[in-house]
């Protein structure tokens, strides 16, 4: 019997050998039921920048991390801090989660800030 998480494990590993393959800068995130959090990653596994609702500033402007503002709170503040790395190019990897709610709020705010994928 293959439950909900091992349903996404298994989503996010194929969408994660992709972006191995082509060698290309993650952006990756993780939604919890309280958080959601971002990291851009490069091909070394390295992480650039990240970026979360447990960050005091977020919390101060979102209230808590588990709506749709605070998503698109953080998804703004992750492309800010990548840029200022130098990263303009991304690879989205939502991690098996559905492209809905809290991650597409996310996606989209980074779209807005400067980061393309």
């Amino acid at each position: 019997m293959i439950d909900k998480k091992q349903s996404r494990m298994r989503r996010a590993r194929q969408t994660r050998a992709k972006i191995a393959e082509l060698k290309a800068v993650r952006l990756a995130v993780y939604r919890s039921n309280d958080h959601i959090y971002a990291q851009v990653i490069d091909p070394t596994s390295k992480v650039l920048a990240s970026a979360s609702t447990l960050e005091a500033d977020v919390r101060k402007e979102a209230g808590n991390g588990r709506n749709v503002k605070a998503a698109a709170i953080v998804g703004k503040r992750i492309a800010e801090k990548a840029k200022a790395q130098g990263v303009e190019q991304v690879a989205f990897d939502r991690a098996g989660f559905k492209y809905h709610g809290r991650v597409k709020a996310l996606a989209e705010a980074a779209r807005e800030a400067g980061l393309k994928f």
